[in-house]
């Protein structure tokens, strides 16, 4: 599954940046950059909730088997068409996109709930350190990767790496035994199962809480989309400089997951999250004041930092509250807020930068980010008072009976 994770991440940010860079070629038009991001996006949030059905309803080795065939199968056709693309038109290219994003609507939720069955439940909070490590190196590698064989075998030899890269990923998930189906309610309208996995998560103070962190302290105190203005700007450093910037948070988050593979967060795992999103929203505050390159790469590695410890709890927060039958939804609706915060948050980013100006906009967003953790420690004291080491405490795991 860890193969699995790694390779599949590797091709599709690979596939990312190799499909921006050659659509920006043929069209020299930013806007094709947005479009290419909404394509993607608005198949995948809007399957969301109904995926997360079908994934508490099926064999969810047998969902991912298919998405990633699909992947597969779009990876080649990007391979084929890549050579045609800039006399042919980019709108088969962006019809492609849409089809992975539907695909992303059934399998992010599967993902997930698929690897929480793989993994014995008293290592899941050590496992999920390794899959968000493995994950954030595959994320730091895979557009470099995608640049790397763009420049030097082009677009069509970027997405044929890219197909390999997926046909040993399905190979990975293929070679992983059957798990059985969680129980469900035979004849239950999807509708209701839908309502169902929100009211679980809406009631639950440890999922909707860390779910609303992750939400606002990336809608208010990112500043990852206005990293290119810093650049040019403010700091003055040019491309070069913007490459090391945009390296940073990476940087910071993989060396501190590699820590927690060893030293996973358990005990007082709430007080964590919620000291994390702190120093979050404090070295945002740093990088929106700093006029000096050195301080602004330490604070965005300390971003880094910090959310990668925040990543940790989330995820292994996801597995271990939430039972077997849930795990589907319950990731669903996780991901329609990681979606909208990112989507959203360049959005804000942009709009709070034209208005309040761009170190303004920045230091402010970090303010921000840190009111929201007092408020949410004072609403959630479920919460602030987590602890993920007592695996006994947790929801059972349930096996494949249906009723």
């Amino acid at each position: 599954m860890l193969l699995a994770a790694v390779t599949s991440t590797l091709a599709s940010r690979a596939v990312a940046l190799t499909l921006a860079y050659q659509l920006y070629q043929i069209t020299k038009n930013p806007l094709t950059l947005g479009l290419l991001g909404l394509v993607e996006a608005i198949p995948a949030l809007s399957l969301a909730l109904f995926g997360g059905v079908v994934a508490d309803r099926n064999d969810r080795r047998r969902i991912l088997l298919f998405t990633i065939s699909v992947e597969v199968i779009c990876a080649l056709c990007f391979a084929l068409y890549a050579p045609h693309a800039p006399t042919s038109g980019i709108w088969p290219l962006l019809s492609l996109i849409f089809v992975l994003g539907l695909a992303r609507g059934f399998s992010d939720p599967a993902l997930p709930a698929f690897q929480a069955q793989v993994v014995p439940r008293e290592l899941l909070l050590r496992a999920s350190a390794w899959r968000s490590s493995a994950g954030q190196a595959a994320s730091i590698a895979g557009p470099a990767l995608g640049g790397v064989l763009y420049a030097s075998i082009g677009a069509g030899g970027s997405y044929t790496f890219a197909f390999v890269l997926l046909l040993v990923s399905l190979g990975c998930v293929a070679f992983v035994k059957p798990k059985p189906v969680p129980r469900f309610k035979v004849g239950e309208p999807f509708v209701q199962s839908i309502k169902e996995g929100l009211a679980f998560v809406v009631q639950r103070q440890v999922l909707v809480g860390s779910m609303a962190l992750d939400l606002f302290s990336v809608l208010f105190g990112g500043a990852v989309a206005l990293l290119p203005i810093f650049a040019s700007d403010i700091l003055k450093v040019g491309p070069t400089g913007l490459g090391v910037l945009v390296s940073a948070p990476s940087v910071g988050a993989l060396a501190v997951m590699l820590y927690a593979t060893k030293h996973p967060p358990g005990k007082g795992a709430g007080r964590i999250l919620l000291s994390a999103i702190a120093g979050f929203g404090l070295s945002i505050m740093v990088f929106g004041f700093s006029r000096n390159f050195y301080l602004s790469v330490a604070a965005l590695i300390a971003t880094g930092i910090f959310d990668g410890i925040s990543m940790v709890i989330r995820s292994a927060t996801l597995q271990l509250k939430a039972p077997d039958h849930m795990r589907g939804r319950v990731n669903a609706v996780s991901g329609m807020f990681i979606g909208a915060s990112n989507e959203l948050g360049a959005f804000e980013s942009g709009v709070a930068a034209k208005l309040l100006g761009t170190a303004h906009s920045v230091w402010l967003g970090g303010i921000v980010t840190l009111i929201v953790v007092g408020v949410t420690a004072y609403l959630a004291p479920e919460l602030r008072a987590m602890d993920l080491t007592d695996i006994a405490e947790d929801l059972p795991n349930t096996t494949a009976e249906r009723s």
